[in-house]
């Protein structure tokens, strides 16, 4: 769930007269309870149960000339979680194009975790080959962002 959401979640129950909140989703079930001090009890995150792996098939000799080739280069990963964007501030360059040359500290991306603006940059030098993320998507921890070559 959304740390946003989550925390727009806890002020809705310590704002009103509910003592306890349980909300299902996709990915998770989050429940916040109240205590008669106004104070929380705590707030549970159980992930959704993990589907079921399909067994492997047995591929074709097209398949495997078909699929794409693994990237290779440097992996620039999230520190965190967060919000990922690709420039300081909305409406201006981004900090980076597919085709840029950057050097190893950088600045390459913002990460919004917490009301925080976090500056990601670079452990190696080299040109942008993908950016691997939309700007304003949620973020992982470990997350590949970028691949440099």
């Amino acid at each position: 769930m959304d740390l946003r959401k989550l925390k727009t979640l806890i002020d809705l129950v310590s704002e009103s007269n509910i003592s306890e909140l349980e909300i299902a989703e996709a990915d998770g079930k989050v429940r916040i309870v109240k205590t008669p001090s106004n104070q929380f009890a705590g707030v549970v995150h159980v992930p959704a149960p993990a589907p079921a792996p399909m067994a492997p098939k047995d591929p074709s000799p097209e398949a495997v000339d078909s699929a794409p080739p693994a990237s290779t280069g440097n992996v620039v990963k999230s520190p965190m979680v967060g919000t990922f964007y690709r420039s300081a501030t909305p409406g201006s360059d981004p900090f980076v194009q597919i085709g840029s040359v950057v050097k190893v500290g950088e600045p390459v991306c913002i990460i919004e975790a917490m009301k925080i603006m976090n500056e990601i940059e670079t452990d190696a030098a080299g040109t942008i080959k993908e950016i691997l993320c939309e700007n304003g998507q949620a973020v992982e921890f470990g997350q590949p962002l970028f691949i440099i070559e």
